[in-house]
Protein backbone atom coordinates (compact mmCIF):
# COMPACT_ATOMS: atom_id res chain seq x y z
CA UNK A 1 0.00 0.00 0.00
CA UNK A 2 2.75 2.27 0.58
CA UNK A 3 4.34 1.46 -3.02
CA UNK A 4 0.96 2.75 -4.16
CA UNK A 5 0.88 5.62 -2.64
CA UNK A 6 4.07 7.15 -3.49
CA UNK A 7 3.74 5.96 -7.17
CA UNK A 8 0.40 8.21 -7.23
CA UNK A 9 2.26 11.23 -5.43
CA UNK A 10 5.23 10.93 -7.47
CA UNK A 11 2.96 10.84 -10.51
CA UNK A 12 0.66 13.36 -9.44
CA UNK A 13 4.21 15.80 -8.36
CA UNK A 14 5.02 14.93 -11.87
CA UNK A 15 2.20 15.84 -13.75
CA UNK A 16 1.90 19.39 -11.93
CA UNK A 17 5.05 20.50 -12.60
CA UNK A 18 4.43 19.86 -16.45
CA UNK A 19 1.01 21.51 -16.27
CA UNK A 20 2.59 24.35 -14.96
CA UNK A 21 4.81 24.65 -17.46
CA UNK A 22 2.21 24.69 -20.39
CA UNK A 23 -0.20 27.22 -18.28
CA UNK A 24 -1.07 28.67 -15.03
CA UNK A 25 -3.58 27.90 -13.08
CA UNK A 26 -4.84 31.70 -12.59
CA UNK A 27 -6.22 32.15 -15.98
CA UNK A 28 -10.13 31.12 -17.01
CA UNK A 29 -11.31 27.31 -17.61
CA UNK A 30 -11.44 28.42 -21.41
CA UNK A 31 -7.57 29.33 -21.39
CA UNK A 32 -6.41 26.47 -19.81
CA UNK A 33 -7.85 24.34 -22.45
CA UNK A 34 -6.77 26.42 -25.28
CA UNK A 35 -3.30 25.67 -23.66
CA UNK A 36 -3.31 22.67 -23.31
CA UNK A 37 -4.56 21.93 -27.06
CA UNK A 38 -2.23 24.32 -27.91
CA UNK A 39 0.61 22.00 -26.38
CA UNK A 40 -0.95 18.90 -27.93
CA UNK A 41 -0.90 20.77 -30.84
CA UNK A 42 2.59 22.37 -31.55
CA UNK A 43 4.27 18.40 -31.98
CA UNK A 44 7.47 18.99 -29.17
CA UNK A 45 9.82 16.93 -29.74
CA UNK A 46 8.80 13.43 -28.01
CA UNK A 47 9.75 9.80 -28.15
CA UNK A 48 8.94 7.57 -30.92
CA UNK A 49 8.41 3.68 -29.40
CA UNK A 50 9.55 0.60 -32.29
CA UNK A 51 6.33 -1.12 -31.17
CA UNK A 52 3.90 1.36 -29.12
CA UNK A 53 1.89 -2.02 -28.69
CA UNK A 54 4.29 -2.26 -25.54
CA UNK A 55 3.97 0.75 -24.10
CA UNK A 56 1.82 1.54 -20.63
CA UNK A 57 -1.09 3.09 -22.10
CA UNK A 58 -2.27 3.56 -18.05
CA UNK A 59 0.37 5.54 -17.13
CA UNK A 60 0.48 9.26 -17.61
CA UNK A 61 4.11 9.87 -18.10
CA UNK A 62 4.19 7.45 -20.86
CA UNK A 63 1.13 9.30 -22.44
CA UNK A 64 2.50 12.55 -22.58
CA UNK A 65 6.36 11.28 -23.81
CA UNK A 66 5.34 9.40 -27.39
CA UNK A 67 3.41 10.76 -30.21
CA UNK A 68 1.83 7.44 -31.05
CA UNK A 69 -0.39 7.76 -28.17
CA UNK A 70 -0.55 11.57 -28.50
CA UNK A 71 -2.66 10.82 -32.20
CA UNK A 72 -4.86 7.79 -30.41
CA UNK A 73 -8.31 8.78 -28.94
CA UNK A 74 -8.04 6.88 -26.15
CA UNK A 75 -4.61 8.01 -24.63
CA UNK A 76 -4.76 11.19 -26.36
CA UNK A 77 -7.86 11.85 -24.29
CA UNK A 78 -6.21 10.51 -21.07
CA UNK A 79 -3.26 12.98 -21.64
CA UNK A 80 -5.31 15.68 -21.97
CA UNK A 81 -7.09 14.55 -18.85
CA UNK A 82 -4.33 14.50 -16.32
CA UNK A 83 -3.10 17.38 -17.27
CA UNK A 84 -6.43 19.38 -17.18
CA UNK A 85 -6.91 17.98 -13.36
CA UNK A 86 -3.45 19.01 -12.68
CA UNK A 87 -4.68 22.50 -14.21
CA UNK A 88 -7.49 22.11 -12.01
CA UNK A 89 -10.39 21.58 -14.30
CA UNK A 90 -13.18 19.37 -13.66
CA UNK A 91 -13.05 16.74 -16.63
CA UNK A 92 -14.72 13.32 -17.12
CA UNK A 93 -13.95 10.91 -19.96
CA UNK A 94 -16.89 10.22 -23.13
CA UNK A 95 -17.58 7.32 -25.08
CA UNK A 96 -19.12 7.85 -27.91
CA UNK A 97 -20.42 4.69 -29.08
CA UNK A 98 -21.85 2.98 -32.04
CA UNK A 99 -25.83 1.28 -32.34
CA UNK A 100 -24.63 -2.08 -30.74
CA UNK A 101 -23.09 0.27 -27.63
CA UNK A 102 -19.05 -0.69 -29.07
CA UNK A 103 -16.44 2.68 -28.95
CA UNK A 104 -16.19 4.72 -31.92
CA UNK A 105 -14.06 7.64 -30.62
CA UNK A 106 -13.45 9.00 -26.77
CA UNK A 107 -13.71 12.62 -26.09
CA UNK A 108 -13.68 14.78 -22.87
CA UNK A 109 -16.10 16.88 -21.16
CA UNK A 110 -14.56 20.10 -19.54
CA UNK A 111 -17.11 22.23 -16.63
CA UNK A 112 -16.55 25.36 -18.14
CA UNK A 113 -19.78 27.97 -16.83
CA UNK A 114 -21.28 25.19 -15.17
CA UNK A 115 -21.54 23.40 -18.49
CA UNK A 116 -19.96 20.36 -19.34
CA UNK A 117 -18.07 21.41 -23.15
CA UNK A 118 -17.00 18.93 -25.23
CA UNK A 119 -13.14 19.06 -26.30
CA UNK A 120 -11.63 16.69 -28.53
CA UNK A 121 -7.86 15.85 -27.99
CA UNK A 122 -7.32 13.71 -30.59
CA UNK A 123 -7.83 16.19 -33.27
CA UNK A 124 -6.67 19.47 -30.53
CA UNK A 125 -10.24 20.72 -30.94
CA UNK A 126 -12.69 22.57 -28.54
CA UNK A 127 -15.93 22.51 -30.11
CA UNK A 128 -17.53 25.70 -30.58
CA UNK A 129 -20.38 27.17 -32.88
CA UNK A 130 -20.41 29.65 -35.66
CA UNK A 131 -20.80 32.30 -33.11
CA UNK A 132 -17.91 30.82 -30.83
CA UNK A 133 -20.26 29.36 -27.99
CA UNK A 134 -19.07 26.49 -26.68
CA UNK A 135 -21.27 22.72 -27.02
CA UNK A 136 -22.09 20.49 -24.77
CA UNK A 137 -22.89 16.87 -25.53
CA UNK A 138 -26.79 18.06 -26.20
CA UNK A 139 -25.63 20.36 -28.05
CA UNK A 140 -23.99 18.66 -30.51
CA UNK A 141 -26.87 16.44 -31.05
CA UNK A 142 -27.94 18.74 -34.09
CA UNK A 143 -26.40 17.99 -37.07
CA UNK A 144 -26.03 21.97 -38.03
CA UNK A 145 -24.39 22.57 -34.75
CA UNK A 146 -21.42 19.36 -35.45
CA UNK A 147 -21.00 20.68 -38.55
CA UNK A 148 -20.44 24.13 -37.70
CA UNK A 149 -17.76 22.65 -34.57
CA UNK A 150 -16.19 20.20 -37.34
CA UNK A 151 -15.95 21.98 -40.49
CA UNK A 152 -13.01 23.48 -39.91
CA UNK A 153 -11.37 20.23 -39.16
CA UNK A 154 -10.27 18.29 -42.36
CA UNK A 155 -11.49 15.10 -42.56
CA UNK A 156 -13.27 14.98 -39.36
CA UNK A 157 -15.59 11.48 -39.47
CA UNK A 158 -19.12 12.41 -39.69
CA UNK A 159 -19.78 8.95 -37.57
CA UNK A 160 -18.43 10.45 -34.49
CA UNK A 161 -21.84 11.47 -33.47
CA UNK A 162 -23.22 12.37 -30.22
CA UNK A 163 -26.40 9.56 -30.04
CA UNK A 164 -25.31 7.58 -28.17
CA UNK A 165 -22.46 7.62 -25.39
CA UNK A 166 -21.10 6.82 -21.95
CA UNK A 167 -18.69 7.88 -19.13
CA UNK A 168 -18.40 3.81 -18.19
CA UNK A 169 -18.09 1.03 -20.76
CA UNK A 170 -19.52 -2.46 -18.56
CA UNK A 171 -19.37 -4.18 -21.53
CA UNK A 172 -15.90 -5.59 -20.75
CA UNK A 173 -16.81 -6.92 -18.19
CA UNK A 174 -17.71 -10.24 -17.84
CA UNK A 175 -21.09 -9.43 -15.57
CA UNK A 176 -22.26 -8.11 -18.42
CA UNK A 177 -24.97 -10.87 -18.44
CA UNK A 178 -26.36 -9.47 -15.27
CA UNK A 179 -26.90 -6.44 -16.81
CA UNK A 180 -25.26 -4.09 -14.38
CA UNK A 181 -25.90 -0.65 -16.31
CA UNK A 182 -29.61 -1.22 -15.90
CA UNK A 183 -29.30 -2.07 -12.46
CA UNK A 184 -27.01 0.68 -11.09
CA UNK A 185 -29.49 3.19 -13.60
CA UNK A 186 -32.38 2.03 -11.24
CA UNK A 187 -31.13 1.90 -7.78
CA UNK A 188 -28.19 5.50 -8.58
CA UNK A 189 -30.11 7.50 -11.64
CA UNK A 190 -26.91 9.27 -13.05
CA UNK A 191 -24.34 7.16 -10.75
CA UNK A 192 -21.84 7.22 -14.20
CA UNK A 193 -21.52 10.90 -14.05
CA UNK A 194 -20.69 11.60 -10.25
CA UNK A 195 -18.13 10.04 -9.63
CA UNK A 196 -14.85 10.89 -12.40
CA UNK A 197 -14.54 7.36 -13.54
CA UNK A 198 -12.09 7.97 -15.88
CA UNK A 199 -9.64 8.82 -13.00
CA UNK A 200 -10.17 5.10 -11.65
CA UNK A 201 -10.30 3.22 -14.57
CA UNK A 202 -7.23 4.70 -17.05
CA UNK A 203 -4.66 6.46 -14.13
CA UNK A 204 -2.98 3.09 -13.13
CA UNK A 205 -1.41 4.02 -9.85
CA UNK A 206 -4.43 5.71 -8.80
CA UNK A 207 -6.65 1.98 -9.21
CA UNK A 208 -4.15 0.64 -7.15
CA UNK A 209 -3.97 3.26 -4.40
CA UNK A 210 -8.00 2.68 -4.38
CA UNK A 211 -7.46 -1.31 -4.96
CA UNK A 212 -5.22 -1.00 -2.09
CA UNK A 213 -6.69 1.01 0.58
CA UNK A 214 -10.16 -1.03 -0.46
CA UNK A 215 -8.24 -4.71 0.58
CA UNK A 216 -6.74 -3.44 3.65
CA UNK A 217 -10.00 -2.07 4.67
CA UNK A 218 -11.87 -5.19 4.10
CA UNK A 219 -9.03 -7.36 5.93
CA UNK A 220 -9.24 -4.99 8.94
CA UNK A 221 -13.17 -5.76 8.92
CA UNK A 222 -13.09 -9.34 8.19
CA UNK A 223 -10.04 -9.92 11.02
CA UNK A 224 -12.13 -7.70 13.49
CA UNK A 225 -15.36 -9.93 12.68
CA UNK A 226 -13.15 -13.27 13.00
CA UNK A 227 -12.02 -11.76 16.37
CA UNK A 228 -15.75 -11.43 17.67
CA UNK A 229 -16.91 -14.57 16.49
CA UNK A 230 -13.65 -16.75 18.20
CA UNK A 231 -14.76 -14.48 21.56
CA UNK A 232 -18.12 -14.25 21.62
CA UNK A 233 -19.20 -17.54 19.87
CA UNK A 234 -16.43 -20.46 20.09
CA UNK A 235 -14.69 -18.94 23.42
CA UNK A 236 -11.04 -19.76 21.64
CA UNK A 237 -8.97 -18.18 23.72
CA UNK A 238 -6.65 -15.79 20.77
CA UNK A 239 -3.25 -14.22 21.04
CA UNK A 240 -3.47 -10.32 21.99
CA UNK A 241 -0.96 -9.05 19.90
CA UNK A 242 -1.75 -5.26 21.27
CA UNK A 243 -2.04 -6.53 24.83
CA UNK A 244 1.24 -8.28 24.61
CA UNK A 245 3.16 -5.50 22.58
CA UNK A 246 2.21 -2.85 25.43
CA UNK A 247 3.13 -5.28 28.12
CA UNK A 248 6.75 -5.90 25.95
CA UNK A 249 6.72 -1.56 25.84
CA UNK A 250 6.29 -1.41 29.71
CA UNK A 251 8.75 -4.33 30.41
CA UNK A 252 11.12 -2.92 27.73
CA UNK A 253 11.21 0.83 28.81
CA UNK A 254 10.57 0.44 32.64
CA UNK A 255 13.20 0.28 34.81
CA UNK A 256 14.15 -3.02 36.54
CA UNK A 257 13.33 -3.95 39.99
CA UNK A 258 16.07 -5.21 42.58
CA UNK A 259 15.45 -7.22 45.26
CA UNK A 260 17.65 -6.94 48.22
Amino acid sequence: MLYSWHREYSVRWYLDGFSDAIVSNTVPPEQRVEAILSWMRSEPSRATAPNPDTLRKRDPETTLTYHQLLNVCGTATNAFLNLARSSDLRVRRLLLLTPDRQTKHVVAEVLIDDRWVIVDPTYRLIMKDARGHYLTRKDLQDPVLFSQATGAVQNYPHEYTYDQFAHVRLARLPLEGLHMRRVLDWVYPGWDEVVDWSLLLERESFFYVVLTVSATLFFLLLRALLAWYADSRLRIPRFQLRKHAVRAGAAFFSAPEIKQ
